[in-house]
């Protein structure tokens, strides 16, 4: 049974190879929507911006319009005024005249308060402006480097599933289907050795008897805790995959 596991470790390593690409892929691909988040936002800025620009320029023309009309009305009280003969008549177009007046002061200061806030949402819009042309700049190259990234890393990813649409041709049906389906689960390593009478997987502790069926490798033999496959790293029957290369350069580390 374990000289079925030996393919099926290799392809363990291609699919290893393929998650830590698809996460640096989808990493990359977060960076990009991260810029084109920011761009979208400063466009957004200047939309809002230019549109309360426009709104402050409304407001500013209609008092405007309203001061032309208080002063029209200012010269008709003053060009009743010279004719009437009447002190009362008189007062009551000089009390008018003065109200308009008032009222003439308080929209030239409204106008201008107006005025001076649209200047001010301006020169914030110039800033705006600005910040998206240095925006652009410095996103440009970097979006180039994340795009450059990205296809090498499909590259990549196309040549390792070709190697393991290779390898998975001469695996074991049963195996398969069994390690498929765990590694669907999990997304990480599902036939693990075991090291120390412990699961390398979820690292918890096993027992003797399991450990020694584990050695025997006559069958298949799965984690109580976590439903991961195991084997025993030791066994000669493992000579040339990924898995044994890991042992040697613990033995290695260990002399």
């Amino acid at each position: 049974m374990l000289q079925s596991l030996k393919v099926v470790l290799d392809i363990q390593e291609l699919d290893m190879k393929m998650i830590r690409l698809m996460r640096l892929k989808k990493s990359r691909l977060k960076e990009l929507e991260h810029i084109d988040s920011l761009r979208k936002e400063l466009l957004k800025q200047q939309s809002d911006k230019q549109e309360e620009i426009a709104e402050l320029s409304r407001m500013v023309a209609a008092q405007e319009g309203k001061i032309v009309e208080i002063k029209e009305k200012i010269k008709k009280l003053e060009a009743k005024q010279s004719v009437v003969k009447k002190v009362d008549e008189f007062n009551a177009l000089t009390q008018e005249t003065t109200s308009a007046e008032r009222e003439r002061i308080a929209t030239e200061q409204i106008a201008s308060d107006l005025i001076d806030k649209r200047n001010l949402e301006e020169e914030i819009l110039q800033k705006i402006k600005e910040s998206l042309v240095q925006s652009e700049e410095s996103s440009k190259n970097l979006e180039g480097e994340i795009k450059e990234s990205i296809r090498m890393i499909n590259q990549e990813g196309a040549e390792i599933k070709t190697s393991r649409d290779i390898l998975a041709k001469t695996a074991d049906l049963e195996i398969m289907r069994i390690y498929e389906r765990l590694l669907n689960n999990k997304k990480d390593r599902v036939i693990v050795p075991i090291e120390n009478r412990s699961c390398s997987g979820c690292h918890i502790a096993l027992t003797a008897q399991h450990e020694n069926v584990v050695r025997k490798g006559e069958r298949l033999i799965f984690c109580e805790h976590c439903s991961r496959i195991h084997y025993w790293q030791e066994s000669e029957q493992i000579e040339g995959t990924a898995a044994a290369t890991k042992r040697r350069r613990r033995r290695l580390a260990s002399v």
